[in-house]
């Protein structure tokens, strides 16, 4: 009896001290964890970092930094955390191959949220998709279409495509050409157009605007005429500008060609938001 107690007090004095060793283990390293994290959140804000990335790194560290802290607690009380680190290994290999879809929008969203391409409420193209920007997300984009339709797209793939960013510049140019007939006065036509963008005044100054002939087509002579203006007046400028072309070239006798090629803006018809 004697023996075995002695037994238990030796194995208990050794152990013991493995296990407060291990419990003094967890609770320093998870002070440390923790201060590591508020550190690197700290650093990432002053950075102005988005905030979505700041917490998610944090919390990574941090998880990172307590299977450290565990793995050294159990070989604190001497179990063997070789195994453990091969199965966390072999663990974390399979669930990249099965998840490597979700890895790779993971790693476009943060490209996305550091590298800032686009910001919520711009108005872009990407991925086949164009909307307002609502979201970013670290997987996936939320936009919204011009007719109000909500649309995610996987961060892979607006970053594996071209973006155009409609709402990036202060000013935009407005490219409209309009055809008149081969029997019109030509210097009249552009003395018009010319005193239409100048009584606009949401059309700027500097850059001027730029109208000439840019086409001769089979039944018009095409003026390329090219305003600039600041962004959240393009649509305004573009719908006006035509309605004044049309009533300004009936009442000084200007023809239209009928039937009329298009007059358009050389743009993607996606953009019709961009004012939205």
């Amino acid at each position: 009896m004697e023996n075995i107690l002695d037994t238990l007090l030796e194995y208990g004095a050794i152990y013991g001290i493995r296990v407060l060793g291990a419990i003094l283990i967890l609770f320093i390293g998870r002070w440390i964890a923790g201060l590591l994290r508020r550190l690197v959140e700290r650093t990432m804000n002053k950075s102005q970092v988005d905030a979505t990335l700041v917490k998610f790194t944090g919390n990574l560290v941090f998880a990172i930094l307590m299977v450290v802290v565990v793995l050294a607690a159990l070989n604190q009380i001497g179990v063997q955390t070789t195994s453990f680190i091969a199965i966390i290994g072999a663990a974390g290999l399979a669930v990249g191959f099965a998840l490597q879809g979700s890895l790779s929008n993971f790693a476009a969203g943060v490209m996305l949220i550091v590298f800032r391409p686009f910001k919520v409420g711009d108005f872009i193209q990407g991925a086949g998709e164009a909307g307002i920007v609502e979201e970013i997300a670290l997987f996936t984009t939320q936009l919204r279409t011009p007719d109000n339709k909500t649309i995610i797209v996987p961060n892979s793939k607006i970053t594996g495509d071209n973006i155009t960013n409609f709402s990036a510049k202060d000013t935009r140019r407005v490219d409209l050409v309009i055809g008149v007939s081969y029997q019109d006065d030509l210097k009249k036509v552009k003395t018009v157009l010319t005193d239409i963008l100048e009584k606009d005044e949401r059309i700027l100054k500097d850059p001027a605007p730029t109208i000439g002939v840019v086409a001769l087509a089979d039944s018009s002579i095409d003026f390329a005429v090219r305003p600039w203006v600041k962004a959240p007046d393009y649509w305004g400028v573009y719908f006006d500008t035509l309605q004044t072309v049309k009533e300004r070239f009936d009442a000084e006798g200007i023809s239209i060609p009928f039937p009329q090629r298009d007059i358009h803006v050389y743009r993607d018809e996606s953009s019709l938001a961009a004012s939205a």
